[in-house]
Parts: C-alpha cells; sequence; structure tokens
C-alpha cells in the first residue's frame, strides 16, 4: 500500500483539506503585495528641479517656468536640468527674446543642484521622492526591485533545501517571522542603503511562502481534486494584487504603506497552530508516529470512519518503510539521474521565462493612458478570467500544453504590441492587458505542473532550484526596462522573446495529467530501463536516514 491509498482512507479532499487551504491563504495574499509593491513603493511622480521663488506679483506660471527650464525634443519641460542663468525677464517668455534674435546661443544647462519638486498629487511620498532617486540616480530605484528578487533567489535555495531536510511547517515558521521582522526594519529605513539591505532580507525571507504553500496543499490533496484546489489557491494571489490597488490608494505614504502590508504576518504566525505538518514528508523521514497522528485527525475532520484499528500504526509504518528516503537531499541529486536531470532543465528555462515575462508586465504600469491604480486594478481584474482558462485548460489539454499554450500568448501579444502605432493607444493598451492574462496563467499553471514534476523526496528540492531561476528573471526583468533608452520597444521585445523560447521548452517535459504524485526517483525514473535505473540510482541508496 502507497500513500495515496492511505489517503483514500482517510479522504483526499474534504473539511481537513478545505481548511488547509484557507490557513495557507494569507500567505499566497502577502506575497503579490510585497512582489509588486514597487509600483507604489518606487513610484516616481512628475519633478522639475527646485527653483528660487517666483516674485509675489508674479502671476504667469508657465511663462515662469519656462525661463528656468529647457524643452525636450518631445516638448516637454526638462525634469532633470535646468538653465545655468533665467532665460527671460520677469515679464517677457524665452520664445519672445528668441523672436527678436536676443538670444543667438544655445543656453547653457547644468543639473538639478538644488534637489527637485514633485507633484505629489498622487504620492505623497516615495522612495524616489524621500531620496532623490532620479534621473542619474533612477537607476538606484529600479535596482530596488532588483535587489528584492536577487533576495528571493536566494532565499529560495535555502528553504527549498531546508524545508525538504526540517519539514515544510517549521520553516513557514521562520518565513512569517523573517518577514514580519524585516519588513518593519524596512519601514524604519533612514537611508536608501538600509532600504536596499533590509529589502534584498525580506525577499529571501518571502521565497519561503513561494516554496513552502503550494507543495504543502498538494502533499495533502488526492490526484482528482489537485488541480481545483491549486487554481483555487491562486485566486488568493490575484485578490492580493486586487487589494494592493486598494491599499496603495488609500495609503499614499510609502512607510505606512509598507507597515499595511507587513502586520498580517502576525496573525499568520498565530494560525501556523492549526496548519498540519505534510504527512508525505513525514513518511519519507519516518517520523511514523506523528504522520499517523495527522492522518487519524484528516480522517475525523473528513467525517471518515477511521479508527486505530483500521489505519494502525504497524499499516502507516509498511507505507513508511517503501516511502522513506534513503538520504539527505541536496541539489545535486536534481541532476544525478537522467529523467530528473532533463526536468529540472526544462523547469528552469520555463521559469525564467515565465517570471521574466510576467514582472516585466507587472512592474510597469505605465504608458496605458491609466493612471498606476487603475492600471494595478486592471491588471488584478484580469488574472481572475486566466484562472479559469488554466482550470480547464489543464483539465483537458493537459499540464504541457497549457503551460507552452500561455507562454505562447503572453509572447505573441507582446509582439503584436510591438507593431501598434502610437496612435492605437487603446489597442496597445488591450494587447497589454491580454499579455498580463495570459502571463499570469503561465505562472498559475508553472506552480502546479512543477508540484507534480517533482517527487517528494525532492519536490522542495526541485521547486526551490526553480524558484531560484526564476526570480533571477524577476531580478532582471525592472533592469530590462531600462533598455528603452537604447530602443524604446526593446523592453517589450525581450519579454516576448523570452516567453516564446520558455513556451518551446514547456513542450519538451512529460505530461502529469490524472497521474499520481511521484514519491521517489525511481517513480519518477519507472519508464527507464531497469538496468540504467539501477546504475543511477545507486548513489541514492548508499546512506540510511
Amino acid at each position: 500500500m502507497g500513500f495515496e491509498e492511505l489517503l483514500e482512507q482517510v479522504g483526499g479532499f474534504g473539511p481537513f483539506q478545505l481548511r488547509n487551504v484557507a490557513l495557507l491563504a494569507l500567505p499566497r495574499v502577502l506575497l503579490p503585495l510585497h512582489f509588486l509593491l514597487p509600483i507604489f513603493l518606487a513610484a516616481v511622480p512628475a519633478h522639475r528641479c527646485a527653483l528660487p521663488g517666483a516674485p509675489a506679483n508674479f502671476s504667469h506660471q508657465d511663462a515662469w517656468l519656462e525661463a528656468y527650464l529647457p524643452r525636450e525634443p518631445d516638448g516637454t519641460l526638462s525634469s532633470c536640468l535646468r538653465f545655468a542663468y533665467p532665460q527671460a525677464l520677469l515679464n517677457t517668455t524665452v520664445g519672445e527674446r528668441q523672436s527678436r534674435g536676443e538670444l543667438e546661443d544655445e543656453p547653457a544647462t547644468v543639473p538639478c543642484s538644488q534637489g527637485w519638486e514633485y507633484d505629489r498629487s498622487e504620492f505623497s511620498s516615495t522612495i524616489a521622492t524621500e531620496w532623490d532617486l532620479v534621473c542619474e540616480q533612477k537607476g538606484l530605484n529600479k535596482a530596488v526591485s532588483t535587489f528584492f528578487f536577487t533576495g528571493v533567489l536566494v532565499g529560495a535555495v535555502a528553504f527549498g533545501y531546508l524545508s525538504d531536510r526540517f519539514g515544510r511547517r517549521r520553516l513557514l515558521l521562520v518565513a512569517y517571522v523573517s518577514t514580519l521582522v524585516l519588513s518593519l526594519a524596512s519601514a524604519a529605513s533612514v537611508s536608501y542603503v538600509m532600504f536596499a539591505i533590509t529589502r534584498t532580507l525580506t525577499g529571501s525571507a518571502l521565497a519561503g511562502f513561494t516554496i513552502i504553500v503550494m507543495p504543502l496543499e498538494l502533499e495533502w490533496l488526492d490526484v482528482e481534486h489537485r488541480t481545483v484546489a491549486g487554481v483555487l489557491s491562486s485566486t488568493f494571489w490575484t485578490g492580493g494584487v486586487m487589494l494592493l490597488a486598494l491599499v496603495g490608494y488609500l495609503i499614499r505614504d510609502w512607510r505606512w504603506l509598507l507597515l499595511a502590508v507587513t502586520l498580517p504576518c502576525a496573525p499568520g504566525i498565530l494560525s501556523l497552530w492549526w496548519v498540519p505538518e505534510s504527512a508525505r514528508w513525514l513518511l519519507t523521514q519516518g517520523r511514523v508516529e506523528e504522520a499517523h497522528r495527522y492522518l487519524l485527525h484528516c480522517a475525523r475532520l473528513n467525517g471518515r470512519p477511521v479508527g486505530e484499528d483500521s489505519l494502525s500504526q504497524e499499516a502507516v509504518s509498511k507505507v513508511a518503510a517503501g516511502e522513506r528516503v534513503v538520504r539527505r537531499p541536496s541539489y545535486l541529486d536534481l541532476f544525478r539521474t537522467r529523467q530528473l536531470r532533463h526536468i529540472s532543465l526544462c523547469c528552469m528555462v520555463v521559469w525564467f521565462g515565465v517570471n521574466f515575462s510576467y514582472y516585466g508586465l507587472s512592474l510597469d504600469v505605465s504608458g496605458l493612458g491609466l493612471n498606476t491604480y487603475q492600471t494595478q486594478l486592471l491588471f488584478g481584474v484580469v488574472e481572475l478570467p486566466s484562472k479559469l482558462l488554466v482550470y480547464l485548460s489543464v483539465r483537458h489539454a493537459g499540464r504541457r500544453l497549457t503551460q507552452a499554450g500561455t507562454l505562447l500568448g503572453t509572447a505573441l501579444a507582446l509582439g503584436t504590441r510591438l507593431l501598434m502605432s502610437s496612435d492605437m493607444k487603446s489597442w496597445s493598451t488591450a494587447l497589454a492587458v491580454m499579455g498580463k492574462g495570459f502571463s499570469e496563467a503561465a505562472f498559475t499553471t508553472a506552480y502546479l505542473f512543477t508540484s507534480e514534476l517533482y517527487p517528494t523526496v525532492l519536490r522542495q528540492t526541485g521547486m526551490g532550484l526553480t524558484a531560484l531561476v526564476g526570480r533571477l528573471g524577476g531580478s532582471l526583468a525592472p533592469l530590462a526596462a531600462l533598455l528603452d533608452g537604447v530602443w524604446l520597444s526593446l523592453p517589450n521585445l525581450a519579454y516576448g522573446g523570452i516567453a516564446l523560447l520558455a513556451a518551446c521548452t514547456a513542450l519538451l517535459l512529460p505530461e502529469t495529467r490524472q497521474a499520481q504524485l511521484p514519491e521517489t526517483i525511481q517513480d519518477v525514473e519507472r519508464k527507464r530501463t531497469p538496468t540504467s535505473l539501477q546504475e543511477e540510482e545507486m548513489p541514492m541508496k548508499q546512506v540510511q536516514n
């Protein structure tokens, strides 16, 4: 008897699993609140050089600004330069003096030596206005997201390995506590350097949510209900995306905004009292008594007539004997056998493409003809039909075709947007929204698909590796936006091209629809010949746990 048969006895989908999904909803809501927070926290409002005050009797503000600020090629006043000397008298504009030939040479311009003045009608305070991260320093503003996702990258490796070794539930507590402490430190930052360091560490802590939550849900679910539970759980992310638009609209100061999205970690810590450890993982570690206790609790909540007699500890011990991992997992184990090596390499490419395109679209909310809050809300709303698309597609077309199709849809939306002229703004906006919907569908599928590809003994380790590469894509996405200085359409070309590559790679992965979750490396390699499998599995059979 395997674990699937045990799960069938105690109930593979019922009140126990629904409670588990509800308890793990909070981390899913918190993730977009932090991952997409730079949209508001690092927003750059309209700004110009700080200028000497206008005379008391001066009423023509535009003419006065024109005397101090040069114009850009598009006719707007410069945000980063000012004239070295005022170019007009109080009652004479630069244009009038040029028409009379009084200005023969190009006037000298200088950077904003006295700082900047910001339009605070939309944001009362952001890190850009706090530390003047504009003009020559705008790269530091974009780098905040890169630092954050670099932290997520490192944290994914650590949490993936540690949760396979020490358990899902214990590491989820570590993620909650460290996220709360580090985010409070970020909100109290007194300098850009302090903020960058604490946000990087916060990203490492939040990586625990991305790595642990989905497998902890799936490992208590039977095959039939994994899809619906996975898609249902992903809707909490969408709820977080829309909630961020509301919270950002109500709280315009970046410190209070960061505090507002962090404090829910406190009730999250308390909720872990009711979150069960994965019985699958406990059995692979030989912790039969704990697994037996959780299985009986699951049966009671699901109303199954299972007691100590029908589900004895001896019966669970027999299952554990077949499930028990023979040695501690490591990232090298993901590449020891041919099939696992193939899965890992393909998943790395897919996750890089999913993250790069998703965060490239999500963090760039400008140029769509809407304000920041409207765009964020629209991007959240469009994710709802994408969940329905994923639910129907993975059930009928399968995981592999859904993953490839959603990535292809993202690439086509971005590619078509490149062909739109500047006067077709409504079409460009529609294509951006479509691309966002497809990219979210690809993200939802990636979590479900990857969790089903790896065996229980290496599931968290595999998720950690793929998340590492994925967050590398997420960390590069904000920097790719700076390529618009080379060519305006180059960022979208990069996002679409990488999504297309990932779509092609997804077709190389095996299908997992209606398949049982693999428990051991042997389960993954079962289609291989016995001889080659025995040779490649030899390192995994040398050391007992």
